[in-house]
């Protein structure tokens, strides 16, 4: 009931890092290190309760605003999840068409464990939208909680995927700020930009005849920033000619500069709450367990 897929954030807010800790000790095959193991379970679960509590606290005290009323600052939103313009993010691995996505290639190697190869997540931005208005929201440097995640295996490699999907709730907790609009033009111009070099790509002939400097047969990634560069430069000239600047203003969920939490999550509050308690709940019991167990096996040194 307390378990639920949990990514971008801190990995010792759950049970993980005491796994890891007993595995350790487990494979020292020394008496003398359990009553470290123990301090250091005891300490790790200090940090997961204050972790876990906080984030109990911020759900739980936090009111959730509609977007159309909500003040400048850190707000609680809730609606759900859509697409800018309908131009939809793909996964990497999957090919799914989402909000956002978060990807892990591992390789299995010869004595059966798996090594990291690839990974990564989308920083595209996307929509949060509720019966009042609609938000745009900037994923980069969020702490997202999703349920949608799937593996699978192509031998040697081992595949996993997390998304959030356009339709599904979604709750956030972030900085909330009202732009001039230049925010929608950027988005805009990103998608003329990427539309251009595609354009380019297919005639490779051209395209190296541009953009290869050094005329060795391949586009390096310094020549592909070059390329990149002259297409937004070509983008904003025709965009200055013939797109009107947009003066309506945008709203924007992002990281807080202060450091506060920004948490997106596919669920409700109550439960993603209920969930961060109980987890504070299990780490104080274990804290409180591993603190005198430790202090015991000590005295018996």
């Amino acid at each position: 009931m307390i378990w639920r897929t949990r990514m971008q954030g801190p990995w010792w807010l759950t049970g993980t890092a005491h796994v890891l800790i007993l595995a350790v000790t487990a494979k020292i095959e020394q008496p003398e290190a359990w009553p470290w193991a123990l301090l250091a379970m005891a300490v790790v679960s200090f940090f997961a309760w204050l972790g876990n509590y906080r984030r109990y606290r911020q759900i739980h005290d936090l009111p959730t605003s509609k977007i159309a009323s909500a003040a400048q600052g850190y707000v609680e939103l809730l609606g759900r999840g859509d697409l800018i313009d309908g131009t939809p993010v793909i996964s990497k691995l999957g090919r799914q068409r989402c909000c956002w996505y978060r990807y892990l290639v591992e390789e299995r190697k010869s004595d059966n464990k798996w090594e990291t190869i690839d990974q990564g997540s989308s920083v595209a931005h996307f929509m949060l939208v509720d019966d009042s208005g609609q938000c745009v929201v900037s994923p980069e440097g969020a702490e997202i909680v999703t349920s949608n995640h799937r593996t699978w295996y192509e031998e040697p490699y081992r595949h996993t995927e997390w998304l959030l999907v356009p339709g599904e709730i979604l709750y956030a907790l972030g900085e909330f700020v009202t732009t001039s609009g230049n925010l929608r033009e950027d988005v805009e111009e990103r998608k003329d930009i990427a539309v251009l070099i595609d354009v380019w790509k297919r005639d490779q002939q051209a395209l190296h005849q541009r953009f290869d400097l050094n005329q060795d047969g391949t586009i390096d990634m310094q020549e592909w920033e070059l390329a990149r560069l002259q297409a937004k430069r070509e983008v904003r000239k025709i965009r200055s000619e013939m797109v009107k600047p947009l003066t309506e203003g945008v709203h924007l969920l992002r990281r807080p500069k202060d450091r506060r939490l920004f948490l997106l999550a596919n669920e409700m509050p109550d439960a993603l709450g209920r969930r961060y308690w109980w987890w504070s709940a299990l780490h104080l019991v274990v804290l409180g367990g591993c603190g005198v167990g430790s202090l015991l096996l000590f005295g018996f040194k």
